[in-house]
């Protein structure tokens, strides 16, 4: 028996997208509402592509700036000032580029030995009131250092706010994340849900997040990959190199849906930097 992706099956789909939901949750609905595993994701992909490409009309691009990188048209690489960049690959949609030479191994290693002594659970932003609390998705060890630290804080920092033209100021302290066999992050979007309780309260501090920098600092064996599922990309990871992405707006549209998947063997260790819209405050 065949089955008709019907219009109203589109613009279900799109309301499960607005709402948050992760496509694995939307695409199990369908399946246990009777919905043929093909037809289902070609419906989501028909969908969500349809309403991505309607979105420049009923919404023109906002005129405020956000992160983006220096590269001028054409060019392979970007002057960050003390470092030249190397651009790999690069996404319209979302807004995303893989990057190469961000961080020399003597900085890896400095901020992975500066940060084994702090580290601890990972945790992630509580929404529903402000604060933080442990996660099941998540199980990497982390710790944050204070802006500007020390003086490789400080020289990593100016890097990166050349490299995307950003203030240094309008971004949080770095982040280092240490995944060993087995640690993972679960699909998720960096930015605060808007109509979350405790989203107020965090947005305070320097307004929404706009764009999120993950630096490799060390590979694993096998895993450890940064997923864009959305997209169906995976990004892995190269000692040194990064992958940026920005979101003009908090909303599952930008396609910023991502994870880190299972390390499988070895470890792995990130810098994150994540970047607001006006001034972080601590």
């Amino acid at each position: 028996m065949s089955q008709t992706i019907t219009p109203e099956l589109r613009a279900w789909i799109v309301q499960q997208a607005q709402a948050g939901c992760r496509p694995e949750a939307v695409l199990q609905a369908m399946l246990r509402a009777g919905w043929n595993e093909d037809v289902a994701l070609a419906a989501m992909e028909q969908a969500l592509q349809d309403h991505v490409a309607s979105l420049p009309a009923a919404a023109p691009a906002r005129a405020t700036p956000r992160p983006q990188l220096a590269l001028r048209e054409g060019a392979h690489t970007i002057d960050a000032g003390d470092r030249i960049v190397q651009v790999l690959t690069t996404l319209r949609r979302p807004r995303l580029a893989v990057l190469g030479n961000v961080l020399a191994p003597e900085e890896c290693d400095a901020l992975m030995r500066l940060a084994e002594p702090r580290l601890k659970r990972s945790r992630t932003v509580q929404t529903a009131t402000g604060g933080e609390e442990l996660n099941a998705d998540r199980t990497s060890d982390g710790m944050f250092f204070r802006r500007g630290e020390t003086p490789l804080i400080q020289r990593i920092e100016a890097r990166l706010s050349r490299l995307v033209q950003w203030p240094v100021e309008n971004g949080e302290g770095l982040q280092v994340l240490r995944y060993r066999p087995g640690a993972q992050y679960k699909p998720h979007y960096d930015y605060f849900d808007p109509r979350a309780p405790g989203t107020p309260r965090i947005t305070a501090r320097g307004g929404q997040r706009v764009a999120t920098l993950v630096m490799y600092l060390s590979e694993p064996v096998r895993g450890g990959g940064t997923t864009f599922p959305d997209v169906g990309l995976e990004v892995l990871p190269q000692r040194g190199g990064a992958v940026f992405f920005a979101y003009d707006r908090p909303d599952p549209a930008t396609l910023t849906l991502h994870g880190g998947a299972p390390v499988l063997e070895g470890e792995k260790w990130v810098a994150t930097k994540w970047l607001r819209e006006t001034e972080f405050t601590p």
